[in-house]
């Protein structure tokens, strides 16, 4: 992240401060701003170069959550780890992002709500993954046991229920492909890993 950042209503935690809370790992030049809620913070990994905006949850919920390097979250973005939830490098998830690595089941065939007894409740749950520059647009849902290839791009406002091939643009609900997506950002990526900026 290139610079200070003046902000107004609120301050981002750097990694001294948030090393303090017991996150299992913790990368350098992290930014977790202070109105963020992280929970199990000890099933919770952060790579380097990371920001994490305002108003964001970012939960293990007994699972674990693995966000790697050079990665944005925007705020008022939902992930829910309890099925666990990984972030390789270059994901950027815009604002009001949610992702689910556990739902309930909505068929009525059981009890819904996470205070109900496990052997009452038929959770689904299963790992989400994001692979390297995943994009994912504004008020996005991902549901549980998806991967979503590396490069994709996910419009605002769609919808992923199944895993997604990578280097395509996707959007709709359910998402669709719409076409390939250029590669071009790997060169940028090769010139910022061999210089640093």
């Amino acid at each position: 992240m290139s610079g200070t950042m003046k902000v107004l209503g609120g301050r981002y935690l750097t990694e001294r401060d948030l090393a303090d809370y017991g996150i299992k790992k913790l990368g350098n030049n992290v930014r977790v701003h202070e109105t963020a809620i992280l929970v199990d913070l000890e099933r919770i990994e952060i790579g380097s170069n990371v920001r994490i905006d305002p108003y964001c949850v970012l939960s293990a919920a007994g699972g674990y959550l693995k966000i790697g390097n050079y990665i944005h979250i925007g705020s008022h973005n939902v992930t829910v780890g309890g099925g666990g939830v990984e972030f390789a490098d270059f994901v950027n998830l815009s604002q009001g992002v949610r992702i689910y690595s556990v739902s309930d089941d909505y068929t009525g065939e059981s009890l819904t709500s996470p205070m109900i007894p496990p052997h009452l409740s038929h959770a689904i749950s299963g790992t989400v993954k994001l692979g390297r520059h995943v994009i994912v647009g504004s008020g996005s849902v991902i549901l549980p046991q998806v991967t979503i290839g590396d490069g994709c791009a996910i419009g605002a406002l769609s919808l992923v229920t199944d895993s997604l091939h990578g280097w395509g643009i996707y959007a709709g609900i359910p998402v669709r492909l719409l076409r390939a997506r250029s590669r071009q950002l790997l060169a940028d990526e090769t010139t910022l890993i061999e210089t640093g900026s």
